[in-house]
């Protein structure tokens, strides 16, 4: 397994034309949050999981339309006749409505740990959905596609240039057979069922006023604060603070 402590490699290999293509850490912002005047950024956990990865932003502009059928020839993705060689990065390869990208690099990771490879969290497109994937990096000489699948015979679907078309996370790949999951009452655990009840009856109050303002709005979370008490709680985040590909090599 890689350390416990200190950093670990992630290391992008050029393999096809980067040409026009971005790798960078994904933001924080969506374009629908910001159209809910902000309101959507108090949910830190939105915020959190839209920036915990990087992202892949298109080198062009490109359409695709399905025809219902399940072979490749079914699916027609067009790029501008002036972008030559992104035809070859972009394709109906799979069948059945697949619009399939070929991202120029092969990712390594450090020894066990893999990456998941999704679409961008908290992103959404009509008529289309990205698939997920997760991929052992940290051993493989083969590169992976990013994959999304067209939902509605006949619609024309469009990716601009610059848009966001994978996003690619780290994630332990033994982490999830460590886990012993189980249930119990809350009353089992005496600290957590206090710390339950003052947050639930702070919750029904703040509900229950039909007068509150959105200066009475509770910030326990977003503070890393126990409710009740204001304990401050240990490795809060607000932020991660991934590093570009590049940096700290000079580049």
């Amino acid at each position: 397994m890689g350390a416990d402590n200190g950093p670990l490699e992630l290391t992008a290999y050029v393999v096809g034309n980067p040409r026009g293509w971005v790798l960078e850490p994904a933001s924080a912002r969506r374009k629908w949050m910001d159209d809910t005047e902000g309101f959507a950024y108090r949910c830190l956990p939105l915020s959190m999981a839209n920036q915990a990865g990087w992202v892949v932003r298109s080198p062009v502009d490109f359409s695709a339309v399905w025809n219902g059928g399940v072979y490749a020839k079914d699916t027609t993705v067009t790029v501008p006749e002036n972008a030559e060689g992104y035809e070859k990065q972009i394709t109906s390869h799979f069948g059945w409505g697949i619009v399939t990208i070929s991202v120029p690099w092969l990712f390594r990771t450090a020894e066990g740990y893999g990456l998941m490879v999704r679409g961008p969290t908290n992103y959404f497109k009509g008529g289309v959905a990205a698939l997920d994937g997760l991929v052992e990096t940290d051993w493989t000489p083969a590169t992976f596609t990013m994959n999304w699948k067209i939902t509605d015979p006949d619609r024309v679907v469009r990716f601009s240039a610059g848009e966001p078309v994978c996003m690619v996370a780290p994630f332990r790949l033994d982490a999830l057979d460590r886990f012993a999951a189980r249930t119990a009452p809350i009353e089992s655990n005496a600290e957590l069922h206090a710390a339950f009840r003052a947050w639930a009856a702070s919750r029904s109050s703040f509900n229950a006023n039909p007068h509150r303002k959105a200066e009475d709005w509770q910030k326990d979370y977003l503070k890393g604060e126990q409710p009740g008490t204001g304990e401050k709680v240990k490795q809060h985040r607000t932020r991660f603070g991934l590093k570009r590909f590049g940096e700290g090599q000079g580049q």
